[in-house]
Parts: C-alpha cells; sequence; structure tokens
C-alpha cells in the first residue's frame, strides 16, 4: 500500500528521470573537450576528470584538447626570458618553443596520470580509462606579417581524422596537445581553441565544448545568453573591446568550428564546479551554446506534436484552467496550434480558431511550460499567433478565460460582452464556466 511519504518527490529520482534522455542522446556521440592549462595549476582538474570518466562511462567518444599557457610561461620566467605579443598572437621564438614543449610534455603527462586514478570510494574507482595521443596534427608556420615574424607559431594546416577515429573505435580517449608537426619534421606552438576547433570539424564532432576562463557569453546586463547564433555572436565581437585576446581567440575557433559542420558548441566557465555535466544533462544548462539554426523557435504544429502538447495541456486541464480537449480532437485541430520548442521539447503552445464573416479569431489553449514561465516566451508566442491571425486578414482576436485575465489585459486585451462573439462562438459558450471574454485590436 502507497503512503504519502512513498509519494514525496525524491530530488535525486526526479533528477535522474530529468536527465535520461540526454543519457541516451548523447550515447555513442563525439565530444571535443578544451580547457587550458589553468585547470592543472590550480589543481581542479581531479574534479574535471572525474566528470569526464563519467561521460566515458556512459559510452561517449571524447577527445581532449589540453593548453600550456601558465606552464609555458613558468618555464620562460625560470629562463628569464619572455613570449612576445603582437596583434593577439604570440611569437614563439627558439627559446619559447623550447619551453613550449617541455610544458606541453609534463601537461600530458599529469593529464593522463590523473585520468588513470581508480581509488576505491572515488569517483575514478573502476573507471580503467584508457588515454592515447599522437601526432594527429599537421602544422604550417603563421610566416611573416606586417613585418613580424612569429618563428615557430603555427596554424593547423590538416588533421589525421581517420587516425583520431579509429582510436575512438577501441573506446580509448584521445588526448591532443596544442602542437602541431609539419612534414619537414619542425614543430609549432597552436592554440588550443584552433587545435579543437580544427580536429572537431574535420571527425564531424558533435559537440565542441570550450571550457573557459572568462565562462560562458554575457548580455549587456551580466546575464548569461543560453543560446546564439554565429552572426549574432560576430555583432557581440564587433561592440567588445575588452575581450581578451585569448578568450576573442576561442570564441572566433567556436564560430567557424559551427559554421564547419559542428551543430552545437558550449562555452562555459573552466571554474564552476560540474559544468559539464550541469551543461549536458540538463535542458537549460549552464552556458552558452552555439548553434547555426536557433535552439528554440516557434513554428506551426504537425501531428507529431501532439503528444508534446497534450503532456503540457493535461495539468493546466486538470485544475480547470483549460477546457479539456482529446487526443482525437487536437489530431484534428492541430493544424490551428504553433508549439514553442526547445531543444526538441514542446515548452508552449497556443492555437488559433479564425471565424472570418466577424474578422474575428479565438486564441485557445495559450501555455508555456511552468518551468519556464516568467522568461518573456508567452509574450513572444502571443505575438506570433497575433502575426499569425494578420496572415488571415483577422482584425480582433479574443479569449475566453477564467484565472488569466489579467495576464491578458496587461497586453492590450479589453473585457468584451459574451453578446460580441461571433454569433458561432456565442452559441457555444458555457454559461456555467463563465469565462470572462477578451478582445485585441489588430494594427
Amino acid at each position: 500500500m502507497a503512503t504519502n511519504r512513498d509519494r514525496l518527490s525524491d530530488p535525486f529520482v526526479d533528477w535522474f528521470r530529468t536527465s535520461s534522455p540526454y543519457i541516451h542522446a548523447h550515447r555513442g556521440r563525439t565530444f571535443v573537450i578544451a580547457f587550458g592549462g589553468e585547470s592543472l595549476m590550480d589543481g581542479s582538474f581531479a574534479s574535471l576528470a572525474h566528470d569526464i570518466a563519467l561521460l566515458n562511462g556512459l559510452g561517449i567518444r571524447l577527445v581532449l584538447v589540453h593548453g600550456a599557457r601558465p606552464q609555458i610561461e613558468e618555464r620562460l620566467r625560470l629562463r628569464n626570458a619572455h613570449m612576445q605579443i603582437v596583434n593577439g598572437l604570440r611569437v614563439t621564438d627558439s627559446i619559447a618553443l623550447e619551453c613550449v614543449k617541455e610544458a606541453a610534455g609534463i601537461v600530458r603527462v599529469e593529464i593522463e596520470a590523473l585520468l588513470s586514478m581508480g581509488l576505491t570510494n572515488s569517483p575514478m574507482a573502476g573507471a580503467n580509462i584508457r588515454v592515447a595521443s599522437g601526432n594527429f596534427v599537421t602544422a604550417r608556420p603563421l610566416g611573416v606579417h606586417n613585418g613580424v615574424d612569429y618563428c615557430h607559431t603555427g596554424l593547423v594546416r590538416r588533421i589525421d581524422a581517420a587516425a583520431i577515429s579509429l582510436l575512438l573505435e577501441t573506446g580509448a580517449i584521445a588526448l591532443i596537445p596544442p602542437l602541431g608537426y609539419s612534414p619537414t619534421g619542425e614543430v609549432f606552438n597552436l592554440t588550443a581553441a584552433d587545435v579543437a576547433g580544427s580536429v572537431a570539424s574535420a571527425i564531424g564532432a558533435d559537440k565542441l565544448i570550450l571550457l573557459l576562463e572568462e565562462g560562458g557569453i554575457k548580455d549587456s546586463r551580466g546575464k548569461i545568453l543560453t543560446n546564439i547564433i554565429p552572426n549574432e555572436l560576430e555583432v557581440i565581437l564587433s561592440r567588445r573591446r575588452l575581450i581578451s585576446d585569448e578568450l576573442r581567440q576561442s570564441l572566433l575557433s567556436a564560430i567557424a568550428c559551427c559554421r564547419n559542420g559542428v551543430r552545437r558548441v558550449h562555452l562555459l566557465s573552466r571554474a564552476m564546479d560540474g559544468a559539464l555535466l550541469k551543461e549536458l544533462f540538463s535542458r537549460n544548462g549552464v552556458g552558452t551554446m552555439l548553434t547555426a539554426e536557433p535552439y528554440e523557435s516557434i513554428r506551426t504544429a504537425g501531428i507529431d506534436d501532439v503528444g508534446g502538447i497534450l503532456e503540457l495541456l493535461t495539468p493546466l486541464e486538470e485544475r480547470g484552467i483549460l477546457v479539456r480537449r482529446s487526443r482525437e480532437l487536437l489530431e484534428t485541430e492541430i493544424d490551428r496550434f504553433s508549439v514553442v520548442v526547445l531543444d526538441g521539447m514542446i515548452i508552449g503552445c497556443a492555437a488559433l480558431y479564425p471565424y472570418q464573416p466577424e474578422r474575428m479569431a479565438e486564441l485557445a489553449c495559450v501555455a508555456v511550460h511552468p518551468e519556464y514561465g516568467g522568461s518573456g516566451r508567452g509574450d513572444r508566442l502571443l505575438k506570433h499567433m497575433e502575426q499569425r491571425a494578420r496572415q488571415h486578414a483577422i482584425q480582433r482576436v479574443f479569449v475566453l478565460t477564467t484565472q488569466t485575465t489579467h495576464w491578458f489585459r496587461e497586453r492590450g486585451f479589453e473585457q468584451l460582452p459574451v453578446e460580441q462573439l461571433p454569433m458561432a462562438k456565442r452559441m457555444l459558450y458555457n454559461y456555467q464556466r463563465n469565462s470572462k471574454v477578451l478582445v485585441k485590436h489588430l494594427d
């Protein structure tokens, strides 16, 4: 016999159930994860290693691209040398190149050691991760620009995608340093973002994830932009002058990668513990996601959306906020619905029923998922439905509501006597329900 205690919501169970669609969706996918050497300098990579082990255990194919900037700078200081920076790019002379090779080698060994942990009672217990590196990146010299010889600083020329894919097929994690090699045996210093973006594009990765010191992209109010497309990010880069050279290079690599076929690029704060898991296994995430197409959209509903609409409307119908509609009725009227879709999930809907003789239309089934209320989605949905009404030469839209009167009145709706409803609708009016009738004149 079930008790009230049995029916109480368990946060862990709720989280697991919510994350399960992502667990299924990510299995067998290929993610490229890039991070700087800072995570090894401040000791935070141990936690990141736990999360990487979890992703590997869930069947995700992983390529790790690491930076080594602080380790390089430390070795330069020991030699009383420095690396000149011109136009945001480092000039890698012979001394600097030796420091780059030393630092990259040490960082690689430290990462491999941390990913090899398997202590009992730790998140790495039983992980048994295999990590492999190699000369996967062919590079060319950056050359001389405006009279400046960048020496051993290079650019990615080619990625051995076949070798990386073959490695991933064995279940191993590919570890790639910010180095490239030329056919003549030279070594070039590369940026981790350039390598990561090039690798992701070459192997057809499903995601590129950049763990940044600055975190995601913020708007003018300091709020993280959860989703952005390349053109919008380019506008931000053109307007903001205080972005660091390193972040600017990372964002430019992200834009190029997105345009080269990688569907999603995630920009996360390295300082946030568990950022990888929070981003990948929750719908809202914690960073900025760059996508070639908008992550969220409003569109006309199709027959495949019936289940999602019912799931959204049923709780409101049970509370008496909306009039109950059967699946059969919804299927016959589906072309009247528009839906708000977020990452494949329907989080909002509305329907439009025109009454052409009176140039009026009823706006019905206006609903937004409670987790996304107060985010402006209701306003965007209303604006979309008004535009759809105008396309049908509708001059006035009306709603029948019992509990959301103020929301509509705040958006320009005025009360209308039942007697002024279109005749066909007036004959169906439920006086027992006693809904308020509100109308809005369209411009």
